[in-house]
C-alpha cells in the first residue's frame, strides 16, 4: 500500500499542467516594447536581450532573479540588440542592428567588439554548434550575409548571401556542416540549407508572396526531421506556420493566428506555440491545424525550448513555461504603440509624403506593398540618432491609381497605412 501511495503521488507530481508566466524580478517595459531574444545554456543559466532598452540580464536560477549586465550607459551610445547566443558559461554573442556586434568572455560581465571585414550593417540571427564554430546573419533588411567563425570568435568570415536571399532573419545548424537561414528573396519567404558548413546552399523552401519573411526556425529536439518556421506576412495576407516531417524535402501550411507571426517553438511535433508583434502565446496539439489564445503575453518575438516540460520566451517581458507557480507582483502586460506616422495627403499624386515622430533613437525600414500584400519595393531604411519629428518624401508618378500599403518596421514594432494614389 505504502509503494501505491508514493507512485501515485509521483505520477501526481509529473503531471501538474505547465503554464506560460511572466518571470518575476526582471525589469518590465514601457511603451509595449520588447525584449527580443532569450538564450539558456540549461535549466537554470540563461540570458536575455532587451531590443528597444538595448540591455543584457543573466540568470543562474532559471529566471527567478535576473542580474543586469549591459545597456546603453555602459557602451556610451545608442543601440537595438537583437539577439544573444552563448557557446559555453563564459563566451557569448550579441548581436545589434545598428552595425556592431559584441563578444564576451566572461559571461557577459564585459562585452567587446567584433571586427568583421566587411562589417555586417546588422546580426539578426546566432546559432552556436560544437565547442567553437558560431554563424551568424542578417538582416531583415537589405541586404543579406552570413557570418561565421570556427576559433570561437577569434577571427570571422563573411559571405554576400544575395544570390540567395534578400533580408535574412534567422540561422541554425544541426552540426557543424548541416543548417538552415531564413529569410526572404524576390519571390518570398524562403528557407535555405547547406551541407557544407555555409559554402554551397540551396533553397528548400519558397513562399510566392513577395514581401513575406520566414521570421524563425526550429528543428524539434529528439527528432532533427522535424522542423517548424514562422511566416511572417503582410495584411489582408494571413501569417502562417510551416512544418517539415522530413528534414525539410517537403513542406505543410497552416494559417498561423495572427498576420506578423514571427515567435514559434514546438515540444512535440503537435504541441507548441506562435505569437507575434500584436499576440501573446497560442497554442496548438494538433500540429497547428487549430489555435488557442492562452490569454497571457505579448508582441512576442523568441521561444525558446529546453525540453517538453521546461521553456522561456521573449516578448514584451521574459515568460517561463513550467509548473512552478512564479511571484509576478500582479505583473501587466504594457499594450505596444504603433509608431506615429502622419500622411501630408491621401489620396497621393505625384509625391508620397509622410511625417514620423520619433521617440528615440530609432531603425526605421519603409517598404511600400500592393493591396493584395505583395511587395513592391522598399523606400528607405533610416537609422535615427535622437528624438525628432521627420519627413519623407517619394516620387510615385508611375504608379498605377489604385490602393496601396505602406509598411513601417521600426524598434517598436510594425505599423501600416493605406493610401490611395490618383
Amino acid at each position: 500500500m505504502k509503494f501505491i501511495k508514493v507512485l501515485l503521488l509521483l505520477l501526481s507530481i509529473n503531471t501538474i499542467a505547465q503554464t506560460w508566466q511572466h518571470a518575476p524580478n526582471i525589469v518590465s517595459n514601457t511603451n509595449g516594447v520588447r525584449f527580443d531574444d532569450v538564450f539558456f545554456l540549461n535549466d537554470n543559466l540563461g540570458w536575455a536581450a532587451n531590443g528597444y532598452f538595448a540591455a543584457v540580464y543573466k540568470t543562474t536560477d532559471g529566471g527567478l532573479t535576473w542580474i543586469e549586465q549591459l545597456n546603453n550607459t555602459i557602451l556610451g551610445s545608442n543601440h537595438y540588440f537583437r539577439n544573444i547566443e552563448f557557446l559555453d558559461e563564459n563566451i557569448g554573442f550579441l548581436g545589434t542592428l545598428n552595425g556592431k556586434f559584441y563578444k564576451t568572455v566572461d559571461g557577459g560581465d564585459n562585452w567587446t567588439e567584433v571586427s568583421i571585414v566587411p562589417n555586417p550593417p546588422a546580426i539578426c540571427g546566432i546559432d552556436v554548434v560544437g565547442t567553437s564554430t558560431i554563424y551568424g546573419c542578417g538582416a531583415f533588411f537589405e541586404p543579406a550575409h552570413i557570418i561565421k567563425s570556427t576559433d570561437g570568435g577569434t577571427t570571422w568570415t563573411f559571405t554576400d548571401m544575395s544570390a540567395h536571399a534578400n533580408a535574412l532573419v534567422e540561422i541554425t545548424f544541426l552540426d557543424e556542416l548541416n543548417g538552415f537561414a531564413a529569410g526572404r528573396n524576390d519571390t518570398g519567404a524562403v528557407v535555405l540549407k547547406t551541407s557544407d558548413g555555409g559554402l554551397t546552399w540551396s533553397t528548400i523552401y519558397n513562399a510566392n508572396i513577395a514581401g513575406e519573411y520566414i521570421w524563425k526556425l526550429q528543428i524539434l529536439e529528439g527528432n532533427t526531421d522535424i522542423m517548424f518556421g514562422a511566416l511572417y506576412s503582410i495584411a489582408p495576407n494571413p501569417g502562417k506556420l510551416i512544418k517539415s516531417l522530413d528534414g525539410g524535402q517537403t513542406w505543410i501550411t497552416y494559417d498561423a493566428p495572427e498576420t506578423d507571426i514571427e515567435a514559434v517553438g514546438f515540444v512535440s511535433e503537435t504541441k507548441g506555440w506562435m505569437g507575434g508583434q500584436n499576440t501573446g502565446f497560442f497554442e496548438t496539439v494538433d500540429g497547428g491545424a487549430t489555435w488557442t489564445d492562452l490569454g497571457i503575453g505579448s508582441n512576442l518575438n523568441r521561444i525558446f525550448i529546453i525540453n517538453n516540460s521546461l521553456a522561456y520566451a521573449a516578448g514584451t517581458t521574459v515568460y517561463k513555461y513550467t509548473s512552478e507557480t512564479l511571484s509576478t507582483d500582479d505583473y501587466e502586460e504594457t499594450p505596444r504603440k504603433d509608431l506615429n506616422v502622419r500622411l501630408a495627403q491621401n489620396p497621393v499624386g505625384k509625391i508620397l509624403e509622410f511625417t514620423i515622430d520619433f521617440i528615440t533613437d530609432d531603425n526605421i525600414l519603409v517598404e511600400l506593398y500592393d493591396a493584395n500584400g505583395r511587395l513592391i519595393r522598399q523606400l528607405t531604411r533610416d537609422l535615427i540618432r535622437n528624438t525628432s519629428t521627420k519627413t519623407y518624401h517619394f516620387p510615385v508618378e508611375n504608379l498605377a491609381s489604385g490602393t496601396y500599403i505602406l509598411n513601417f518596421h521600426s524598434n517598436t514594432g510594425k505599423t501600416s497605412k493605406k493610401f490611395v494614389k490618383l
